[in-house]
């Protein structure tokens, strides 16, 4: 007997010793219950023939990259959806005041709303919890890298605007099973730019929404869109490309006023059109490539080298016309007499045609200058006087001859002067048609860019 009393006291002494299983926390217990029976494979509804409408709503971060020639655009945007799940309840009374817990999303129903535009998943950290409450309301909160498929214009660069959209729809379930809905007003989503980085090259205009249905196959789809709306910032583009293109061109305009008779202009000109073809090549890399249509940057830097090579092809004609020989110039009256017509404001066509064939007129066919009537005088009357001393005929001979040349030089000063004068009249002329083919391009170039900037 004392045997047994013994027994009893050192078991009760060893149940003393060893300490108590601990019991489960509420958060487990919880946890263990909503997943016990639960299967992920079957949408959370008691009654079948009622829909799950998935609440969305859109947070635009930043704008990461937009390429022309893929014609894709890369983004960061925080996506949510809310929807109810009828199998996620519970009463916090009996875990505690339990009111919200995170569940793997592994382990429930999420809903197949997938972007019609994705292309790329980019480079999305994967989050794989979402939020219940003790309604059964599930919260999916996840940040998303994604690069998007979008019909971008890019003709207006560096003045363009885009019109991207991300329309979210259910894979496989018709409206009847997953509805879509919006979770805040469209107008308070459209507004919304307090996590959008504005401090980069795009700028947020605006993010408008809607809703709208499919008919496809006797079943109606649902569909909810969001247009993100952003115009570039071009001062960067303004600066650093056309502002530079313009300073040249100016300073071939004002290459003009050079002389036309020295081949300092045509050096000039030559060296400014290097110059711009450096700039350009060196630049190739910020213009946006497009597969499709040229931008209209594009356009302007072929025309300006265009203008640049007529400027040279131009001055070029004029130095040529400068350093014809006498028989081309002989050729050419008929030309000369009509430019000096036109190109002169301050002579009448009589005095143009009088000063056109004086110059050209004085050179006779056989290349001498035609002898003036006094020193025709002068010569019969040295041929007439037959008893003069040899002394006094050999003077007049080189008195005569002497005369005859200066009038020779004074002929083809005056006539290298008069041709000088229609070349300058010409090469002004060009200049002048130059200067409004150019302003023509100008202003249209500036008046498109500035209805694309303030529209």
């Amino acid at each position: 007997m004392s045997l047994i009393w013994l027994m009893l006291l050192l078991s009760a002494h060893l149940s003393e010793c060893v300490p108590e299983k601990p019991k489960r926390s509420a958060l487990n217990q919880l946890t263990r219950i909503l997943l016990r029976k639960y299967d992920c494979g079957v949408r959370p509804v008691h009654n079948w023939t009622s829909a799950t409408t998935v609440s969305i709503d859109l947070i635009l971060q930043s704008v990461l990259d937009v390429d022309g020639k893929t014609q894709s655009i890369t983004i960061s945007i925080w996506h949510r959806q809310i929807w109810t799940d009828d199998f996620l309840v519970w009463d916090p009374e009996e875990f505690d005041g339990i009111n919200e817990i995170s569940l793997s999303s592994d382990a429930i129903w999420i809903p197949d709303v997938i972007v019609s535009e994705f292309v790329d998943g980019g480079k999305s950290l994967p989050i794989h919890y979402v939020y219940v409450n003790s309604s059964g309301s599930v919260k999916n909160y996840r940040p998303m890298q994604v690069v998007l498929a979008c019909s971008l214009e890019m003709y207006a660069f560096p003045f363009d605007k885009q019109n991207c959209s991300l329309t979210f729809r259910s894979w496989l379930h018709s409206v009847k099973e997953i509805d879509l809905a919006l979770w805040r007003s469209a107008e308070a989503i459209a507004n919304d730019k307090r996590e959008f980085m504005n401090d980069g090259e795009w700028e947020l205009l605006s993010i408008p929404s809607r809703y709208w249905q499919i008919h496809q196959d006797n079943t109606d789809y649902a569909h909810i869109q969001f247009n993100v709306l952003i115009r570039r910032r071009p001062l960067l583009y303004v600066v650093g490309l056309l502002i530079p293109s313009i300073f040249l061109m100016l300073v071939d305009v004002i290459s003009f006023y050079l002389p036309p008779d020295s081949g300092i202009r045509i050096a000039f000109k030559i060296s400014i059109l290097l110059g711009y073809t450096v700039f350009r090549v060196n630049l190739t890399d910020e213009l946006p490539a497009t597969a499709v249509r040229t931008p209209l940057i594009g356009v302007f830097f072929a025309v300006s080298m265009a203008l640049l090579m007529l400027s040279l092809i131009k001055s070029i004609l004029v130095v040529k016309l400068l350093h014809h020989s006498e028989k081309e110039v002989r050729q050419m009256s008929v030309s000369a007499c009509l430019l000096d017509k036109y190109g002169s404001a301050g002579h009448s066509f009589k005095e143009s045609a009088l000063t056109s064939v004086k110059t050209l007129d004085h050179i006779n066919p056989s290349g001498d200058c035609e002898l003036e009537s006094s020193l025709e005088g002068d010569l019969l009357s040295l041929n007439e006087i037959q008893d003069a001393p040899s002394g006094l005929e050999w003077l007049l001979q080189e008195l005569v001859s002497l005369r005859l040349a200066l009038s020779q030089e004074d002929s083809e000063s005056s006539a290298q002067a008069d041709w000088l004068a229609l070349c300058s009249k010409l090469d002004c002329f060009l200049f002048r048609l130059y200067l409004v083919v150019l302003a023509l391009y100008a202003s249209t170039l500036l008046l498109l860019w500035a209805s694309w900037s303030f529209a």
